[in-house]
């Protein structure tokens, strides 16, 4: 339950931060269209100034008054008399047949804008209608066109990633099918080979021993299951019994060409706050990636040494190795290099040992065709 909560707190923040994106592009644009609407405005203003200036005053030099006129190459701009006659207009494109009726109908509009200047002459008054420039009128649509793109954006990214989540279950759902499966298959084989001993009339306490194993380890693989998703209890475990039964176990349903070693370094204190289902569970999900990486064949090294609050365990094999852009992959639900792999162990077995366990797990060396070298990293306390 926790992780859907999360899930959707995600979302909620994502939608948060993509809504101030949208309202803070469109305040900043708008308040940008403001300045350039205003700085149209007062180019105008000086524009009128100019042709003030020059009525008033026809025997003044008019070459800056010129200048300021001829600046204007972007405002569309009518000027009109006093009776409303057209004495200039600038920057309009016009049609080709009914000039004079379309300029009127531009005029209409600017009025409707209140887009005039008045302008006192000497006989009598002109008018300036202008409008903004088609630079101002595309800057001015210019949020809305980015909050389509964003809202499609959005939607994009909502889309695809509830593809890759929902491919991503799937994946973990047909792991942990496999997973159930590859769990089962060992203990099950071997009772399987334990009848067939029955039947042929062999029966001897280790055969009745060894059964009781399988049995024990279907009980232990049901409660391992049963545990995902929930807080598992941790008690005080000596970690090196745990290694010792797990490899005990595997030694004997696993290649008899496998040569397996466990060594202890330093190790003052070896019990640990451990769920004893789980962290085996690690342990096999490791060691039989290792008997598949070494095709049956090869040498399979425990290394358990101790640090200051910690207690370290390599695990090393003669396999066939990985490649560097591989040691954080394997991690990830689904993923596997074998034809008939499952790609789900070593996902849970990250999230046993950090999640569960508070301690790290992770690839320390490797190399193609020469073996890997797994470490995990358990909190004393």
């Amino acid at each position: 339950m926790d992780i859907y909560l999360k899930n959707r707190h995600w979302k909620f923040y994502f939608l948060f931060v993509a809504i101030i994106i949208v309202f803070g592009s469109i305040l900043y644009t708008n308040n940008l269209v403001s300045k350039l609407a205003h700085e149209e405005e007062n180019k105008i203003e000086l524009w009128a100034e100019g042709i003030r200036s020059l009525h008033l005053n026809p025997d003044q030099d008019v070459a800056l008054i010129n200048r300021i006129l001829e600046q204007n190459e972007t405002i569309p701009v009518i000027l009109v008399d006093e009776e409303g006659d057209m004495v200039d207009h600038r920057n309009i494109t016009l049609p080709q047949k009914n000039q004079e009726a379309f300029l009127k109908q531009e005029i209409q509009e600017m009025k409707e804008e209140e887009h005039c200047i008045e302008i006192e002459l000497v006989d009598g008054k002109n008018y300036i209608y202008f409008d903004d420039s088609n630079l101002l009128k595309r800057l001015a649509w210019y949020p809305f066109v980015q909050l389509g793109v964003i809202i499609t954006f959005i939607l994009i990214a909502y889309l695809a990633f509830s593809y890759s989540k929902s491919s991503e279950q799937n994946q973990v759902w047909v792991g942990m099918s496999k997973e159930t499966a590859h769990q089962l298959g060992t203990p099950i084989s071997s009772l399987m080979a334990w009848m067939e001993l029955i039947k042929a009339g062999e029966i001897n306490s280790h055969l009745a021993e060894e059964m009781t194993k399988d049995v024990n380890r279907l009980e232990v693989i049901a409660e391992r299951f049963s545990k995902i998703g929930s807080k598992p209890v941790l008690k005080l475990v000596n970690v090196l019994e745990v290694l010792e039964g797990s490899i005990d176990y595997l030694k004997k349903r696993t290649s008899d060409k496998i040569e397996y070693s466990l060594e202890v370094q330093k190790v003052e204190n070896a019990e640990i706050p451990l769920n004893k289902e789980l962290f085996s569970w690690v342990i096999e999900n490791l060691t039989k990636n290792a008997v598949d990486a070494m095709e049956g064949k090869g040498k399979l090294k425990f290394v358990v040494s101790g640090k200051i609050n910690q207690l370290i365990i390599d695990i090393s094999d003669t396999g066939k190795g990985l490649a560097r852009n591989q040691f954080k992959t394997i991690f990830k639900p689904g993923f596997t290099s074998k034809k008939r792999g499952w790609g789900l162990g070593l996902s849970l077995s990250k999230r046993i040992i950090e999640n569960y366990h508070k301690g790290k797990i992770f690839v320390t060396s490797s190399e193609l065709g020469s073996g890997a070298v797994f470490r995990i990293i358990l909190p004393l306390n």
